[in-house]
């Protein structure tokens, strides 16, 4: 086929679908997995909210986010031009970490997502087609939002083969503008890198793009240190629990059927959601009221009287010479 004149906007349109041709074609080929551009490590930081965080890199030039990872929410989003944030500097973990601001105007390939896309689920709010496409997300935390409009740009990836090759892939995400609740202080200062199931996580578009399977794994070990990678397909040894989904609002939903604590096992019938942007579990009554009974019956240290500063309803005086004490709970 001939191809448009050098230097018009079709010719550089043709040149980029090559790029996702052939880029889509070699994985395919390959069909192995992708990670982040700084690699598919992940960390739990206990003073930012017990999450999961990993580094990742967008625009071009690259900015190197620390996000935490979140299978309940969909969007991901970073600080951006913004109004109320959480702090970049003099804050109590900002000595430790790296922290960024996004800004379009600083990345040559930034492109705000119109009312008229696909993606836009505020396009109610809008006043015209092609305007920015705002976006809205509460989370369960109490009064925590990210507010901003959508964006595009460059997610820096590499596949995870022998030979490492850098990928380069278009995303949607938010450009939080203002932030509330817990995002300004103790959970996801950096941003928060959805995972869930719906059209705009990133997953998902990487999955459209025909950059990978659509599939992705995570492991965390007890010290916290952990890992992600996009289009694993796993392998066919391991163990599997299937999901319970719904299939108007899918989520990572399970069926828990037996709760063990040390020597008891209760019989459940329960719905879960696999969370990994929750710091702890939760449960309804009357697995609730089951599940802390026995645990309590089969505690050993004393249990300490209630504190309205404290959220938790069982907590003991743990004596430093015993470092197990506590009944393991299994699901």
């Amino acid at each position: 086929d001939s191809w448009p004149a050098k230097g018009t906007i079709e010719y550089y349109a043709q040149l980029a679908f090559r790029d996702r041709f052939f880029r889509g074609r070699r994985l395919s080929e390959f069909d192995g997995p992708l990670a982040f551009s700084d690699g598919n490590s992940s960390f739990r930081i206990s003073s930012l909210g017990f999450l999961h965080y990993t580094t990742v890199q967008l625009g071009t030039p690259g900015t190197k986010f620390m996000v935490a990872l979140d299978t309940g929410s969909d969007l991901f989003w970073v600080p951006c031009d913004c109004s109320r944030c959480a702090p970049t500097e003099g804050s109590p973990y900002s000595s430790d970490f790296e922290l960024s601001v996004y800004s379009p105007k600083k990345s040559s390939t930034s492109k705000t997502v119109p009312c008229n896309n696909d993606l836009c689920a505020q396009r109610d709010q809008c006043t015209e087609a092609f305007g920015n496409c705002p976006y809205v997300v509460s989370y369960v935390s109490a009064e925590t939002s990210t507010t901003g409009i959508l964006v595009e740009d460059l997610l820096h990836l590499k596949t995870e083969y022998k030979h490492s090759e850098p990928i380069q892939a278009y995303i949607t995400f938010g450009c939080g503008q203002v932030q509330s609740g817990s995002f300004l202080d103790v959970a996801a200062p950096n941003g928060l890198f959805g995972l869930g199931m719906e059209q705009i996580s990133v997953p998902s578009i990487l999955s459209r793009e025909g950059l990978m399977a659509n599939s992705f794994s995570m492991c965390f070990s007890d010290d916290g240190v952990g890992r992600i990678n996009f289009g694993d397909k796993g392998s066919l040894e391991q163990e599997e629990t299937p999901f319970n989904l719904n299939q108007l609002h899918p989520n990572y939903n399970i069926t828990v059927t037996s709760i063990r604590v040390g020597t008891t096992l209760i019989d459940a019938d329960i719905t879960a959601l696999f969370d990994s942007g929750t710091s702890f579990s939760y449960f309804t009554d009357p697995i609730y009221s089951k599940l802390s009974a026995s645990f309590h019956a089969q505690t050993r240290d004393g249990r300490l009287p209630p504190n309205p500063r404290i959220p938790f309803e069982y907590c003991y005086n743990m004596r430093q010479s015993r470092c197990k004490c506590f009944s393991d709970a299994w699901y």
